[in-house]
């Protein structure tokens, strides 16, 4: 697939190159997830994804450094830039260092807490946590700078090694144990770090930043931290409260419908990792940014309709196609699943549009309506149908918010 990335075409810009490879790494992602649905059935595949829901938990609290970085790589330049992106190396690795120790540290509890059947797959998992930190940094200096090539790279090279890796060791050695899905996970992150510019890394003491440079960092750290936690609540919370609260056959059915649901959110990403920098710059530059959020809405509004449309009509191929017959009790559920996570895709990009603005508000709000599905799941799980019904109202409430705020500050800038 890197092959995409080498492609030298006249017809397509740095950018759909750039939502081509990243369709492709989704794609395998994907089929990774699929395969080892197949390959593991309901029940051993309820562990797998507690690790894999683990791994996205893990991407989130990273996005945070990777957009900070992204953001001020467009608004420093020469020295300033170094000495930031030295800087924020340090504090990733540190930070890392200190949340992997945690994973370990606790890792007999979170056996007993999500019901899995061994806690050395969260002590494999936390050993590779710091590396995941460094390659966030790495791929937030290429999404600043626009170097879309090696962007792709990395994320394809960890997306096939974690695929080759993963299912060379169960299909070779007929290792089907958690620990195993583990390794390919942390040796993914290995390869997920090239290409590294190993000279903007220095664990020397660096050159302070101004003051007013640390504020504007801190301020935008602080509030992306705290949207990136609202997206790790609404993202994820829902599969580990059903591996807490189910049986493991249940889980196992639960996370294969989560995984088909969650394509829109996956696409939705893309456009996420264009609009950012697009928005910021156009603000440097003093420009008008609402037709770019009008653009990647109408995009994902397009395509979640689209997919809700086909799990409507077609919920037993679908999942009899990606997942096998194992898991066909799930069918009824999927077009409402994916309703809930179109809904929250969309607002998403409401949100990331604001967050590359500064404006607190909105992110906020996703804070809000991410706790409050949380304690709907919490009080209201007698099946896992109303697991998926409380999804769906916090969504919709929280996509009639998101919308509401944009009109009424849309208004409030024209008077």
């Amino acid at each position: 697939m890197q092959i995409l990335t080498a492609i030298k075409s006249k017809k397509l810009s740095p950018e759909q190159l750039f939502m081509v490879s990243v369709l492709a790494v989704n794609g395998g992602n994907y089929l990774y997830n699929l395969i080892l649905g197949r390959i593991l059935g309901p029940t051993a595949f309820a562990d797998a994804a507690v690790l894999i829901t683990f791994l996205l938990v893990l991407s989130f609290v990273a996005m945070t450094f990777q957009l900070v970085t992204a953001k001020f790589s467009v608004l420093f330049e020469n020295q300033l830039f170094k000495n930031f992106i030295a800087k924020v190396y340090q504090q990733a690795f540190v930070f890392g260092l200190g949340f992997g120790v945690l994973i370990i540290a606790f890792s007999t509890q979170l056996k007993a807490l999500f019901n899995t059947s061994s806690s050395t797959m969260f002590v494999i998992f936390g050993c590779g946590v710091p590396l995941y930190f460094l390659m966030s940094i790495n791929r937030g200096a290429y999404q600043g700078k626009k170097a879309f090539k090696s962007l792709s790279i990395t994320y394809q090279s960890e997306m096939l090694s974690r695929l080759l890796i993963t299912l060379g060791l169960i299909l070779l050695f007929q290792f089907q144990s958690a620990p195993v899905i583990a390794v390919g996970i942390l040796l993914s992150f290995v390869f997920g770090l090239f290409p590294f510019k190993m000279k903007q890394i220095s664990f020397k003491k660096t050159a302070k930043l101004d003051a007013k440079y640390s504020k504007q960092i801190r301020n935008f750290f602080l509030l992306t931290a705290f949207y990136e936690l609202t997206q790790i609540i609404i993202n994820n919370s829902d599969i580990l409260l059903v591996k807490h609260y189910f049986e493991s056959y249940e889980a196992g059915l639960y996370a294969s419908l989560a995984l088909i649901g969650r394509i829109v959110y996956f696409i939705a990403w893309m456009f996420v990792m264009l609009l950012l920098p697009a928005v910021v710059e156009l603000k440097k530059e003093g420009k008008e940014t609402s037709s770019i959020l009008f653009k990647y809405v109408g995009y994902i509004a397009v395509i979640s309709a689209v997919i809700v449309l086909g799990c409507l009509i077609l919920p037993e191929l679908i999942i009899n196609i990606l997942f096998g017959e194992d898991y066909i009790a799930m069918a009824p559920l999927l077009w409402k699943y994916a309703i809930a996570t179109s809904m929250f895709a969309i607002s998403n990009i409401f949100a990331y549009y604001y967050l590359s603005l500064d404006r607190y508000v909105p992110v906020i709000i996703s804070g809000v309506f991410g706790v409050l599905q949380m304690f709907l799941v919490i009080f209201y799980h007698a099946s896992l149908e109303q697991v998926v019904h409380m999804q769906i109202v916090a969504m919709f409430l929280l996509l009639i918010i998101q919308v509401s705020f944009f009109v009424f500050d849309s208004k409030l800038k024209k008077q």
